[in-house]
């Protein structure tokens, strides 16, 4: 199992976690959830104090993903498999993404 804080602006609005079986569930934090003034991190994960199940990364953290040469570059210094979305995920959205959200992964 692995695991990472979402963060929205900085402040932790969730947890997104790979099962042993390679299914994703994501969660909202109670705060977060509790604060009518924070908003949901995407549309697509509105904000709801249920677990989100998935057998393959949600597609909103998919499209975070780097892709092609970028990609490929991405894997090849790091020693990630190319399949491991999550994995390249907790590797390049710790900082500088590409809109407010980023992740921290967690260490076991």
């Amino acid at each position: 199992m692995r695991q990472a804080e979402v963060l929205f602006k900085k402040e932790i609005a969730g947890l997104l976690t790979q099962l042993d079986d390679a299914s994703f569930v994501f969660t909202y934090h109670n705060q977060w959830f509790n604060d009518k003034e924070k908003p949901a991190i995407s549309l697509t994960l509105p904000k709801t104090q249920q677990e989100y199940h998935s057998k393959y990364l949600f597609p909103f953290f998919y499209n975070m993903l780097p892709e092609g040469s970028n990609k490929q570059t991405v894997c090849f210094e790091n020693r990630i498999d190319t399949k491991d979305h999550f994995g390249i995920l907790l590797t390049t959205a710790k900082q500088d993404t590409i809109g407010a959200v980023t992740l921290k992964k967690i260490e076991a």
